[in-house]
């Protein structure tokens, strides 16, 4: 790892060795950030999960009460009427076969995808083009359905996905720094509560072995992980 900035060495000094509650944590990553742009703001947990074994994955999704800050632009890749449901709804992009080739010639301009059932034997010509991105539409997440209107609508409102890594480790974004705290707060409870509830029956360990929030260009903030398991 190269060295770091002054600027980020002057911000770790303000962040104690010790476990904060995220009320103060929040403050805090915003008063310590090094930079000027306006940072995302990111909470990792490390889970006490063995994602190598299929009954311990830990995914899903969530809407974020204030969004996170970011744009989607969402393609729907449908049949039909429901083309112009997609655009109705404020699809950004929307078509059928065309798309899928479109995308199999080199094209992905877009944050996320969409699909209807009855076009998925299209869309699954894509896997190796989406799902190395994270792309992929899966019906587990809410992104192969027919009611393309509201799966819009939620991704455009702030759903975010979440999903263990091979490392055990879940990251995602809640916000921007130029958030109100009070906004970010809620954004963030609303994520912890959803990663705690979706905590495998099978993960007998401690299940949030540690869990860290931080901006983009900042250092990061332990959290009492004991107060955030009473969320859910």
């Amino acid at each position: 790892m190269g060295k770091r900035g002054k600027k980020y060495e002057a911000a770790r000094k303000e962040i104690k060795p010790q476990p904060y509650m995220l009320e103060e944590a929040i403050p805090l990553v915003k008063r310590v950030k090094p930079s000027q742009f306006d940072e995302t703001m990111e909470l990792a947990f490390l889970l006490g999960v063995d994602p190598k074994h299929a009954d311990q994955m830990v995914r899903g999704t969530v809407v974020l009460p204030h969004g996170t800050g970011k744009s989607k632009r969402v393609l729907a890749i449908a049949s039909g009427e429901k083309i112009a449901e997609a655009e109705a709804a404020g699809a950004d992009f929307a078509g059928g076969s065309d798309m899928v080739q479109k995308i199999q010639e080199g094209w992905t301009d877009f944050d996320a995808v969409v699909a209807t059932p009855d076009m998925m034997k299209e869309v699954g010509k894509l896997g190796k083009i989406l799902g190395p991105k994270g792309l992929m539409p899966n019906p587990k997440v809410g992104t192969v359905t027919f009611d393309v209107a509201k799966a819009i609508q939620e991704i455009k409102a702030g759903k975010v996905e979440f999903r263990v890594d091979k490392t055990s480790i879940v990251h995602v974004i809640f916000g921007k720094t130029s958030f109100e705290e009070r906004k970010l707060l809620d954004n963030a409870r609303t994520l912890i509560a959803a990663v705690v509830r979706a905590k495998p029956p099978t993960a007998k360990a401690k299940y949030l072995r540690s869990v860290h929030i931080c901006s983009t260009m900042g250092p990061s903030v332990p959290l009492d992980t004991g107060s955030l398991e009473a969320l859910a």
